[in-house]
């Protein structure tokens, strides 16, 4: 829940229409009944803000590091991760809400696969999330709160090794050392989740969103140093919420950064210092730009992974809004356990 969803709650943009300033007075009345029209309006609004606000960090604020160190050939693993989300929203004067609050989690279930793709080592992830949370706010001097849960959206990842990581199989991985990797992959979220455009809050976003990624990954020693740079295309939502019927909405490409500095204490162990920066994300309703919802943010956190077996591994990240132009100055926890092992729908011995 995905990385600029925070046009889910583009504020009404007719009162930016450009009409001339000298009114008359019936002008000027339609103007008042308008505007309460419209403070209402984004009162309704609120809530499914507040969600789309805060499940950006499912697309958009990413924060993963070691994405692009290679594993051997026919490596299998499954996460169950619980991520929590707790803290306030900043909306930048888009609509009249203040106070606003949200704290959810999204327990997920995920599937890797590691193989060899024309020599190179590749790999796909599946995962699905489900959403359930609280949500409150006031909106024309009015508290209001909601409660919501609710399959999200599914999403999956390609990557490939494009320079240092050859396809290999578990014996010659095991003598093989790691310099500079140079990667590439692109992540996809379609629009499976819980979504009817008649509702307030919905947990999915009604519309593709793809996102390519190069990604460089460097080692000394003990010292990891990974660096990404991509970006996030999304599809039309052919019916956001809007009164007094859906309309579409559009969001422009969002650029992302992301740097991770990680130190191995043994194998499967290691921690790492985690920072992003992302821009861009304008939306338009029914064809109207609304430049407030530009995005301009960076978030930095930390890491921890630790193997306590052959086959099973935990990891516990932190991370919190440093920068915010526009959307969630929130607090983000995960817990993940991870199952894996060598070899296709078999356990290694």
């Amino acid at each position: 829940m995905q990385q600029g969803t925070e046009c889910e709650l583009s504020p009404s943009c007719e009162q930016h229409d450009g009409r001339p300033a000298a009114r008359t007075k019936v002008r000027a009345l339609r103007g008042i009944t308008f505007t309460r029209f419209a403070i209402l309006r984004n009162a309704k609004l609120f809530l499914s803000a507040l969600v789309a606000t805060l499940t950006l960090p499912l697309c958009a604020q990413d924060l993963a590091p070691r994405a692009y160190v290679i594993t051997p050939t026919d490596f299998n693993a499954i996460t169950l991760t619980g991520s929590f989300y707790s803290g306030g929203v900043n909306f930048n004067g888009a609509v009249p809400i203040t106070g606003a609050t949200g704290t959810f989690s999204a327990p997920t279930f995920s599937y890797y696969h590691s193989f060899s793709f024309f020599g190179r080592s590749a790999n796909v992830v599946t995962s699905l999330p489900y959403g359930v949370g609280t949500f409150q706010g006031n909106a024309d001097q009015q508290h209001r709160s909601i409660y919501r849960s609710g399959l999200m959206d599914v999403g999956g990842r390609f990557s490939v090794n494009l320079m240092g990581g050859p396809a290999m199989p578990p014996q010659k991985f095991a003598k093989w050392k790691q310099r500079v990797l140079l990667g590439a992959s692109l992540k996809v979220i379609a629009p499976t989740g819980q979504y009817e455009p008649t509702k307030i809050v919905n947990w999915g976003i009604h519309r593709w969103a793809i996102k390519p990624e190069f990604g460089y990954s460097e080692r000394w020693g003990n010292w990891l140093l990974d660096a990404y740079a991509g970006g996030w295309f999304y599809t039309t939502n052919s019916a956001s919420y809007d009164t007094p019927v859906p309309k579409p909405q559009t969001e422009a490409p969002i650029g992302s950064l992301e740097v991770h500095l990680s130190r191995d204490f043994r194998s499967g162990t290691w921690v790492s210092l985690d920072s992003n920066f992302w821009w861009g994300g304008v939306t338009s309703l029914n064809g109207i730009e609304n430049l407030a919802t530009e995005q301009t943010g960076s978030r930095i956190g930390a890491t921890a992974a630790w193997r306590f077996s052959k086959h099973q591994s935990v990891k516990i990240s932190y991370n919190d809004g440093t920068y915010l132009r526009f959307g969630g100055n929130y607090q983000s926890l995960q817990v993940a356990w991870q199952y894996s092992w060598l070899g296709w729908l078999k356990r290694s011995q």
